[in-house]
């Protein structure tokens, strides 16, 4: 090769330096268009192991991927002669994992006669193209303090994703699908989580990528280094505990798709669900019913509408046992003086047989555009609408509560989509026994609820809790502490659960502390990179 040429191919896009040493305008020429063809062919390959990672979560599932994906990303990033370079195929990566990831996000527009379907796929695009910043900081800070030592991009990597990806869960109310741990949800690795939380977990996923990068630099120590520290305490702290078993629990999916559930008046509807509900056992039940399974307001602020909804909950009540207790998902309406409409909550009632109002949850963490539609005044001008049927707006509520209700004890409330967020689930003052997690996953495609599943599957890991699902179309399960499913119905089948509530754990490390675990992991991480760079200077 022409000595220019092999100095150049060393540090693709320095085109000053390339430019000082060229012999000839050609050679120039020639140069650039090879360093140009070198980028895209290397944004191209983070962006083609971004979609092969997407597989690593359900429904594809096969979760070797995940690892994989960060060992490509990592030498990649290795590969990345400067910030920008690194930044970028950080960037693409995510974008690639993002776009295929959340697929089920385009299906949710095809219920909604006001906007185009193909509306979707740009939603996914623009949210993609926002996400994927989060993963573009943790590669370029890697790339930054960690290039000079593979070791440390490793280390660095996973520090700086951690951080990243509790950032994308936080800021600007947060989305927190698919973090990279999630994955490791049928490995034993998972049994880390209440040491380090969902986050340590992804944190572990990029370490065992860079432990396979490693050995490839055949860096043995330091590969098998990783490997023992991570299998090890992962073999060992199998969680295992015992207590009485709880009442009997009935979970009733009804299988009514999103395209019905607002057809009529709602109580063909719920005659399904009670159908389902009916039992020739005697004693206490605890009934679980989903999210939107009451259509109609079960309490209504205007003039005269309580009466109808408290006809409404008797109603209800008369078609359950005489000693059950149901929990099920529903809406308020809110109004000033008494008359208009004015807001509405998305909540969760635990009722009695004589259709009294034992307790009530509002959901506090709301979906942007599906419950509440954001700069109304401008984004309705223009004809743009809420996925959800209804021109109003949902209030969020306080947040994580811990309900003590007849037959089951202390009980805590997840609606849908809130379960997604690690570390914000419990009351941790008041710890519940269970989590009920009502959800409408009617809308979400095929790969939407089993990635809402195998969340759900995470939180109850890390809080040591039994979380018992109920949804309209599937995936509802019963989720015991340790993560197992005890019991499923899959999509699209209406069926029942019967089982007894399951038994928490004594709260674990991650119950006591939540996210401050993942962070000091995060710290630690760094600390050690900070150590090995230098050692390598």
């Amino acid at each position: 090769m022409h000595p220019f040429r092999r100095n150049c191919a060393e540090t693709w896009g320095t085109g000053t330096r390339c430019r000082a040493r060229a012999g000839s305008p050609n050679a120039i020429e020639n140069v650039t268009i090879t360093f140009h063809s070198a980028r895209v062919k290397l944004l191209l390959f983070a962006f083609v192991a971004g979609l092969v990672s997407a597989c690593g979560f359900q429904p594809v599932g096969f979760w070797p991927l995940i690892p994989l994906s960060f060992t490509a990303l990592l030498w990649l990033l290795a590969r990345a002669p400067l910030l920008r370079d690194a930044l970028a195929i950080g960037w693409w990566f995510a974008l690639g994992q993002f776009v295929l990831g959340l697929n089920w996000i385009a299906t949710a527009f095809t219920y909604q006669a006001a906007m185009p379907a193909w509306l979707g796929w740009v939603a996914v695009v623009l949210l993609s193209l926002y996400l994927a910043v989060y993963p573009a900081i943790a590669a370029g800070i890697a790339w930054r303090y960690g290039r000079r030592n593979p070791l440390a991009l490793v280390l660095w990597l996973a520090a700086t994703w951690i951080v990243t990806e509790w950032l994308r869960a936080s800021l600007f109310t947060g989305f927190a699908w698919n973090p990279a741990g999630v994955a490791l949800i049928d490995t034993p690795i998972v049994h880390l989580a209440p040491l380090v939380g969902t986050y340590g977990l992804s944190g572990m996923a990029v370490l065992i990528g860079g432990a396979l990068l490693l050995f490839v630099h055949r860096r043995w120590r330091s590969g098998l280094t990783i490997v023992i520290g991570i299998t090890l305490p992962s073999l060992v702290l199998t969680p295992f505990s015992k207590a009485p078993p709880g009442p009997p629990i009935r979970i009733v999916q009804p299988n009514i798709g999103q395209e019905e559930r607002w057809r009529g008046d709602g109580l063909d509807k719920l005659e399904r669900i009670a159908a389902l509900s009916k039992t020739n056992e005697n004693g206490p039940r605890l009934l679980l019913w989903p999210e939107s399974a009451v259509t109609l307001p079960l309490e209504d602020a205007r003039a005269g509408e309580d009466v109808e909804a408290a006809a409404l909950r008797r109603w209800i009540g008369q078609r359950i046992g005489r000693d059950d207790l149901l929990l099920t998902g529903g809406i308020t309406i809110s109004s000033k003086n008494g008359n208009e409409a004015t807001g509405a909550t998305n909540s969760i009632f635990a009722l009695a047989p004589d259709g009294r109002v034992l307790a009530r949850y509002d959901k506090a963490h709301l979906v942007p555009y599906g419950e509440y539609l954001p700069m109304r005044p401008l984004l309705s001008a223009i004809g743009l609408s809420r996925l959800a049927p209804g021109d109003l707006d949902f209030a969020p509520g306080p947040g994580p509560r811990t309900f003590t209700l007849p037959v089951v004890g202390k009980v805590g409330f997840q609606l849908c989509y809130e379960i997604i967020f690690s570390g914000e689930v419990v009351d941790r003052r008041n710890r519940p026994d269970f989590i009920f997690n009502p959800s409408n996953d009617a809308w979400f495609g095929a790969w939407g609820p089993p990635q809402h599943l195998a969340q759900a599957r995470l939180r109850a890991i890390e809080e040591g809790i039994p979380v018992l699902r109920a949804t309209p179309t599937g995936v509802s399960a019963v989720i015991a502490a340790d993560g197992r499913l005890r019991g499923s119905i899959p999509q699209h089948r209406e069926g029942v659960i019967d089982d007894v509530l399951p038994y928490p754990f004594p709260p674990t490390l991650f119950a006591r502390f939540g996210n401050l675990l993942p962070m000091l992991f995060a710290l630690l991480l760094a600390a050690v990179a900070i150590a090995v760079g230098r050692k390598a200077r």
